[in-house]
């Protein structure tokens, strides 16, 4: 019988809350995580390990997470929340269309940005309903407290205040881009 990795509770309370293990991470316990995941033996003995207290162990490219078989309701609250990460998707990818996995960035540069960039404001103004907050600053700052709190990027200098997107980022954009909304349906949705 093979025998578990020594990390697997370190894995699971992780991967429970909801949080990725992402290669790119620069946190040391994050990376080892990942190393063990990047086992395929470790991978396919926690793959069923997981599955029989109901967590299903997913591979993406540079990162691990767990999904669930979700009820109708929860279903309909995960597109709700999908609507908000494209929205603010969107947003950085209008700031830089290389925002991704490794990308840097501070909020002092996307608020400059902001002064000149028509088409980046109105995507900002867009958001308030997200953000709640009429100041540029507070308002990027809020997005980048969503995108931290759901492990898609790390703070990686508190003195320059600079910020690194994780692998995870790319779960974000693969979801979106698994979308097909069909062009008579796409004129119903509003802005």
């Amino acid at each position: 019988m093979q025998e578990f990795p020594k990390h697997t509770a370190e894995i699971f309370e992780v991967l429970s809350k909801g949080k990725f293990i992402c290669s790119n991470s620069s946190k040391d316990l994050d990376r080892k995580l990942f190393n063990v995941l990047e086992d395929e033996d470790h991978f396919e003995l926690l793959v069923s390990y997981f599955e029989n207290i109901n967590f299903i162990l997913e591979k993406g490219n540079g990162y691990f997470y767990f999904s669930r078989n979700e009820t109708k309701v929860n279903l309909e609250r995960k597109i709700e929340i999908a609507f908000k990460w494209i929205d603010i998707l969107d947003f950085f990818k209008t700031y830089d269309h290389s925002f991704g996995s490794g990308f840097r960035f501070n909020i002092a540069d996307i608020t400059v940005r902001l002064n000149t960039d028509v088409d980046l404001k109105s995507k900002l103004t867009s958001l308030k309903r997200i953000t709640k907050k009429a100041n540029h600053t507070e308002a990027v700052s809020k997005l980048v407290d969503y995108l931290l709190k759901d492990n898609f990027l790390e703070l990686q200098d508190e003195i320059t205040n600079t910020f690194k997107v994780l692998s995870s980022f790319e779960y974000l954009e693969e979801l979106i881009m698994s979308l097909h909304i069909p062009e008579d349906i796409a004129n119903e949705i509003p802005e």
